[in-house]
């Protein structure tokens, strides 16, 4: 049997496993991708033509949230929504992917949003404005410890104040719930935060500035010294089209992608980091947890957007059984 054959039938064995009373909690953000195609990205003072403005749900953290809840796991997430139209889209989205929404709230002021631009490359530009997201904070986290206490993990990413996730994270601490962290988008953390981290999900890039040095992701042994000098025990670098290297129980083990003609990259390292939740929520090893989480962000880039190219179990396993 061939390797990817391998994963494909781990990455099966995983997915038949969640949907099994296991639950994950999600806190942070939710954004409106406003998005246009240029032929070029303008430069200072430009004006360019684009095409059609398209509006799609995402946002780190809610993009992790429906992942989870549309591959069969119990899932709530918590942040801030503006009281407007792209609140409302975003809101729906939530609930048609099955996401306890009990822990959002509606605010008087714009939802989060990103707005993107694609030329015809694939290069982008996007500026963030964080909107509703920024209302989010410790005693509004607070407010939904029962939410956290009632998961077995936690994500978190740092698209959202550092009080509120270090609320969280605090949360979960206490009640013994695993926390995971994408170091993402990179913000400087205090080492108290860091100290909470049960299971760190990061990029070559972010690794590096984490450690304060430039990393080779060909020298396994500098990859886990630099994690090691900085408390963690489990983490999953994310390397792209190389795939992701896992480290638990003091060894690396390589999990290569899924090889697939790509439209569209947006929000698969959220989709990856949504079924990684997920399948350490069903008490997998992370290393087999990857084995889906590469197949999830491989089908999640055959179609444009981020939440909106998610897929079900159902459609993820008619995946690898066909691909």
């Amino acid at each position: 049997m061939t390797d990817i054959q391998n994963q494909k039938t781990t990455a099966r064995e995983v997915l038949a496993a969640l949907g099994h009373g296991e639950r994950v909690a999600v806190v942070g953000s939710i954004n409106a991708d406003l998005t246009v195609e240029t032929e070029q990205l303008p430069c200072p003072g430009e004006t360019v033509v684009g095409g059609p403005l398209e509006t799609l749900p995402g946002g780190k953290s809610a993009n992790q949230a429906v992942t989870c809840a549309l591959l069969g796991t119990a899932t709530s997430f918590i942040g801030a929504l503006g009281d407007d139209a792209h609140g409302d889209l975003l809101y729906q989205s939530l609930r048609r992917a099955g996401v306890d929404t009990a822990g959002v709230s509606r605010v008087n002021q714009p939802s989060g949003s990103t707005l993107i631009t694609v030329d015809s490359h694939g290069e982008n530009t996007i500026v963030y404005s964080a909107g509703a997201n920024a209302t989010l904070n410790a005693a509004s986290v607070a407010a939904q410890t029962e939410i956290i206490r009632g998961a077995q993990v936690l994500g978190l990413c740092l698209e959202s104040p550092l009080e509120a996730v270090a609320a969280a994270a605090t949360i979960a601490r206490e009640a013994g719930v695993t926390m995971a962290l994408n170091f993402s988008p990179i913000t400087k953390v205090p080492d108290s935060l860091l100290r909470l981290v049960d299971v760190l999900i990061v990029n070559e890039h972010e690794l590096a500035v984490l450690a304060g040095r430039p990393l080779d992701s060909g020298d396994a042994a500098g990859l886990r010294a630099a994690l090691s000098d900085l408390g963690f025990e489990r983490a999953v670098l994310t390397l792209g089209a190389d795939g992701a290297l896992v480290l638990e129980g003091g060894e690396f083990v390589s999990v290569p992608p899924f090889a697939v003609a790509a439209v569209d990259t947006t929000g698969c390292g959220d989709a990856f980091m949504g079924s990684l939740l997920a399948a350490v929520a069903a008490g997998e090893p992370l290393s087999r947890g990857a084995c889906l989480a590469s197949a999830v962000a491989g089908v999640a880039a055959l179609r444009k957007g981020a939440q909106a190219s998610y897929r079900n179990a159902r459609e993820v396993r008619e995946f690898l059984d066909f691909s």
